[in-house]
């Protein structure tokens, strides 16, 4: 029942997006200013999921993603998902800012040899998610999500209410609930 809320919400707001986009095209330009306002709230929740290490750099990545919509306004085909082409507009802009930032990076990354007596951390922590990400992936939706929204990804109850179509409540509650399973799933008992 929450899934087919939540594809509903989906609808609803990639339906009223498209609406504004597209009055927006054709000459109104208040539907075309709430539209940007709305798009970069998504954008900014969108970006936030992605860049939980980087925060600093989401508002000038949705400032991008923005000013790239709207130049390549003309290119959107009415008969396509709006939130299709956002999204690969979003992540071609992503993986610039990624581009960038490991050219940078290179640029200033010490080539020492004590930079060796760190990889095994990174190991440790890629294994660590890796298990992680098996542990909740058995958990249900309504549990999982919930943790990966606020524990994993920083998001507040509010926007990871808003991004799942469940209640604030329901987030809550699955945080709780679905930390406990894990808590039992580690110790074994489940």
């Amino acid at each position: 029942m929450q899934r087919i809320n939540r594809e509903a919400g989906f609808r609803a707001r990639e339906d009223r997006l498209k609406d504004l986009l597209v009055r927006g095209l054709a000459g109104d330009n208040a539907a075309y200013q709430v539209f940007l306002t709305e798009l970069s709230a998504h954008l900014r929740a969108f970006l936030r999921r992605r860049l939980v290490s980087l925060p600093d750099e989401i508002e000038d990545l949705v400032q991008e993603t923005l000013l790239a919509v709207h130049n390549q306004r003309h290119t959107y085909d009415n008969d396509q998902p709006l939130s299709a082409w956002v999204q690969a507009i979003a992540r071609y802009k992503l993986v610039d800012l990624f581009r960038r930032r490991a050219g940078h990076e290179m640029l200033n990354d010490p080539l020492d040899d004590e930079m060796a007596f760190f990889t095994t951390a990174d190991s440790d922590a890629a294994e660590a998610r890796r298990d992680l990400n098996k542990l909740l992936a058995d958990l249900p939706d309504q549990l999982r999500l919930p943790i990966m929204h606020t524990k994993l990804e920083g998001l507040s109850v509010k926007e990871t209410a808003e991004i799942t179509g469940m209640s604030e409540s329901a987030i809550k509650v699955g945080v709780h609930r679905g930390l406990k399973a894990l808590a039992a799933k580690i110790r074994g008992i489940a």
